[in-house]
Order: C-alpha cells, then structure tokens, then sequence
C-alpha cells in the first residue's frame, strides 16, 4: 500500500483530486490523439449546449455546479476560442444567453464520438475490475452526503466530545 491509501479519508481529497487529473488528462490526450483541440474541461458547457440552443451563464453555473464567475470565466476562454457566443436575452436583457458558434457546433460533431468512445473504455475498464463496480454510485452518496452534512461542524464536534 502506498502512502495515500495508507492514510485513508485524512487524504480523500488529494486522492480524488489526482485521480481527476490523471482521468482528465488521459481524455485530454485521447483528444489530441484524433487531431481535436479540446479541452476535457470544456465538456460540461458543450454537453449542455448540445441538448439546448442557448442557456443563461446562470443556468450554465446552476447544472455544472460551480460559482457564476466560475461559468463566466469559462464562457469567456470559449469566447476567445470563438467556440461560444453570448447575446442578451430578448426577455430579459440582463441575462446573458450563451450559444455555440458554427465553429463550436463544427467542434461538436467531432467531439461526440469521443465521448461514446470515453463511456465504451470507462464501461470496460470498470468491468475488468470488480471493485469499480460500484464506483459512479458510491461517489454519488458521498456527494449526497456532503450537501446534507456540515463536515466542519461534525469534526468540530468530534473535537470537542473527546472523539466519542
């Protein structure tokens, strides 16, 4: 065993954080093995342009789980790829309603194969190996269980009970 498995959950976080970049970065290179400039951050904001025309940065941030500002400054690196274009709501001018360009769209289809392609390996690879079985469920409760637990305040607890 290594030192990250050894400490357990004091290393949760450091572990699922180079488990995302070691995942990522393997998709990122899948990328540029079929000669497409893409980024796997991206993907959310595609995946969701995909199944609609135009959403809010609100909306954006809102599904993908991150700040505002977070969004925008993701809609912006689009921007400047010229891969995203943003108009104000006819309904609302405050809202910024955010779209793909012809080149996103361009992008797209050859995009979509890849993440076929992503699910297929991650399906067989999951398969291959009996404790992935339940990996998507397992980091689902646990993210269930954050949004409904004050972490903090459980360890503050622990603290201050003696760890009972």
């Amino acid at each position: 065993m290594n030192l990250y498995q050894n400490l357990g959950y004091l290393v949760l976080g450091s572990r699922l954080r180079r488990l995302s970049e070691a995942f990522l970065s393997e998709i990122n290179r899948a990328y540029q093995n079929k000669g497409i400039d893409f980024d796997a951050s991206w993907f959310p904001v595609f995946y969701l342009l995909s199944k609609n025309e135009s959403l809010s940065i609100k909306e954006l941030s809102e599904q993908i789980e991150v700040s505002h500002p977070a969004a925008s400054q993701l809609i912006t690196g689009l921007k400047n790829k010229k891969l995203v274009t943003s108009a104000a709501c006819a309904v609302d001018g405050r809202k910024q309603l955010v779209q793909l360009t012809d080149s996103g769209k361009q992008l797209l289809v050859q995009i979509m194969p890849v993440w076929e392609a992503v699910t297929a390996a991650m399906e067989q690879l999951v398969a291959s190996e009996p404790g992935c079985s339940e990996l998507l469920s397992s980091i689902t409760a646990l993210e269930n269980t954050f949004k409904r637990t004050n972490l903090a305040g459980l360890i503050t607890d622990k603290l201050k009970n003696g760890m009972q």
